[in-house]
């Protein structure tokens, strides 16, 4: 028998704090959830559940040595929740956040250990969509946010897509309407003392770079 996913549908610019709460508690108790952000849909599950992110490789049918990006409300709960930035860091989020740049940050070992695939960084951005931050608001912590697809297949922006495709086996599916879509996030490492470009995406690299040399 297929499970029945719970759907909850909310405006994109101003998201109800009821439906909002509703979704954080079922998050903090373990779920997995599509939900939009700037770019595409992702699965969003807390990061510090080993269980709830056991669960989205899972869903995903991915392979567990690729690591999950995160996503966070604001510049002061990335800080609060997996650490100071460096101010090269700094520099790019207060340009960039909120927005579609993912920086790769020295990760906390309060993480579950799958989200860096074993690895000592984690990707993390604030994205500039209100129903992602007012999630991760309510939870009280970043949240992941890796693609809500399976492996190997493509991306989407439309939650009718996400329901299709992989509503079965997610808990809850957060509806916001087709998200803005486009490419990716750019993805920077900054653990070092240079920016170092990981991923091309939505934000052009000289923008990247112009924004640390003014």
């Amino acid at each position: 028998m297929t499970r029945a996913v719970l759907r909850i549908v909310v405006s994109a610019v101003s998201p109800d704090a009821e439906s909002i709460g509703r979704a954080a508690a079922l998050l903090r108790g373990g779920a997995v959830a599509a939900i939009p952000t700037d770019t595409l849909y992702g699965l969003a599950a807390d990061p510090f559940s080993a269980t709830a992110v056991q669960r989205i490789f899972a869903i995903k049918d991915r392979a567990t040595e690729r690591a999950l990006p995160l996503v966070a409300s604001s510049l002061e709960q990335v800080q609060s929740r997996i650490g100071a930035l460096t101010p090269l860091a700094r520099r790019l989020a207060e340009r960039h956040w909120p927005g579609p740049l993912t920086l790769v940050v020295d990760a906390p070992g309060t993480l579950a250990p799958d989200v860096t695939a074993g690895g000592s960084t984690v990707g993390v951005r604030v994205p500039a969509h209100d129903v992602t931050r007012a999630l991760c608001e309510a939870c009280g912590h970043p949240l992941t946010a890796t693609s809500a697809n399976l492996s190997g297949h493509p991306a989407t922006d439309d939650p009718d897509a996400v329901f299709r495709a992989i509503g079965d086996r997610i808990d809850l599916l957060v509806d916001a309407g087709v998200s803005p879509g486009g490419l990716p996030s750019t993805v920077v490492d900054v653990t070092g003392i240079e920016p170092r470009l990981i991923r091309a995406g939505a934000i052009s690299w000289d923008s990247v770079l112009a924004s640390i040399r003014t």
